[in-house]
Order: structure tokens, then sequence, then C-alpha cells
């Protein structure tokens, strides 16, 4: 996608530094926005905030532990110190991990909800300040099981189902003042996110064999795809877009396939 109106806009990616938000930084540094990249690895935030640096595009690392309320008020202090206000905000950070009703612990529950749910809670109270003169957007990575339940999974779906009702929530409030949210709602997507919730190698590679049969689509989907999807709906042809959380899942949500 070309021409999508983010030249000089400024871009705030949380989770930037693997996955749908990494995909979605470098498309938004390809259209000409200032993109900051906001993730909890400093090392792999620097290094490739210097690899798109060196391709020519604008963008500023800021470390951040979004469960922290001082970092993301210096996240946002820093984006607007140094660009001059914000325009977009995605939020693409979040974590997932295993565990039913009778596994799951009040630690494990709390983590979950801090970093899915409380999080992007945070940031868009201290962004909404900064996104109300730009008439800017927040777009939110939530999940299929925001809207369908899947075994073993509870805190995840649960967080992300409040995700879902928070694009709602926060979309109702905001349009009166021209600020549009909207959300993503993926089906399985090729990245680190499973890996880092406990998946090992073999069983990951299984999982993504399997997904074949539970996508209509037959297929997980990329990191590359989604954030297509988030950057056409932070621009300005989506203007009279807000409140949708939007399918990308390979036709997953249409069935009870496990």
């Amino acid at each position: 996608m070309k021409n999508l109106g983010f030249k000089g806009k400024t871009t705030i990616v949380t989770g930037a530094s693997s996955g749908i938000g990494k995909a979605t930084a470098i498309k938004l540094a390809t259209e000409g926005a200032n993109v900051v990249l906001a993730a909890r690895n400093q090392q792999r935030l620097h290094k490739f905030a210097t690899e798109l640096t060196e391709q020519g595009a604008i963008c500023t690392a800021i470390p951040t532990d979004i469960t922290q309320p001082d970092q993301i008020d210096d996240l946002i202090n820093a984006t607007v110190a140094t660009y001059d206000g914000i325009d977009v905000l995605v939020n693409a950070a979040g974590i997932i991990a295993n565990g039913s009703i009778e596994s799951t612990s009040i630690d494990e529950w709390d983590n979950m909800m801090n970093i899915n749910v409380r999080s992007l809670f945070l940031l868009t109270q201290k962004a909404v300040p900064y996104l109300i003169p730009s008439k800017g957007n927040i777009v939110n990575v939530s999940s299929v099981t925001g809207t369908r339940p899947f075994p073993n999974v509870l805190a995840y779906c649960v967080s992300k189902a409040a995700v879902d009702q928070f694009t709602r929530c926060t979309a109702l409030e905001l349009a009166p003042k021209g600020v549009r949210v909207n959300a993503v709602n993926p089906g399985v997507t090729v990245t680190e996110l499973h890996r880092r919730g406990g998946m090992d190698e073999a069983a990951y590679q299984q999982f993504l064999e399997h997904s074949k049969t539970t996508h209509p689509l037959g297929r997980a989907g990329t990191a590359e795809e989604v954030a297509d999807l988030i950057v056409f709906l932070a621009s300005p042809h989506a203007e009279w877009i807000t409140g949708v959380t939007y399918s990308i899942d390979g036709g997953r949500a249409q069935t009870c396939l496990r």
C-alpha cells in the first residue's frame, strides 16, 4: 500500500521489536510516518531502530515497560517533545499463556490483564489529550479469542474480549472529539507470541500445521498481512470507520474448529 497519508504523521507502536508491532512499524515507516518504537527488549528495539534509520526512516526507540505508569508517561512525553504531537497509537504489545479456570493462578491472571488490558487503558488515557487536537486515531491488536472461546487460554481469551469492549467504549466516547478507535482480531499469526508463551519449537510447528485445518482458508496468517489492515485503519482512507473489531483470521471466527 502506498500514499496512505502518513507523511509527517507521528505514530507510536508498542510491541514494536517483534511480530505484528514490528511489521506495522515497518509499513508506517515506509509510508513516511515518524515512528516511535516502544518495547521492553532494549537490545532488540535499538537494533530494529538502527535498521530502519539506515533505510531512511524517521524513527525513535523508547524502551518501555507498558505495565509501569511512569514509563508510559515518559513514552508519551518524549514523543511529544520530539515530534510535537501524536497522530496514531497502535497498541500491539501483548502476551499469551496457557491455563484453565482450574490451573490459572491469580498472579498469572493479573499479569495477563496488566499487559493486555490495563496497559491499553493507561496508554490511551495518556495519548488522548494529544490525539484530540490532531484528530488522530488508535488501533488495538486484539484476537479471534476476543470473539470466540478457546480452551486452556482462559485469561488470554478474557483479556482480548476486554480489548474489544474497550475499543467500542472508547470509540463511542471519543467520536464527538474526532478521534477514531478500532481493533484488529487476528487468527493464528506466525510471530514469536506462542513461543514466548511457553511453546517449544516442535509443538509450535505442530500447532501451525494444525492451523491449516482450523482456518477455513487453510493456513496461519502473517504479521505483514495484519499490519496491512492496521495501517489502513489508521489511515485517512478509513476516516468513517470507528468502533470496529475487525476479523483477519482466515475465516476461523466463522467455525467452531479446535
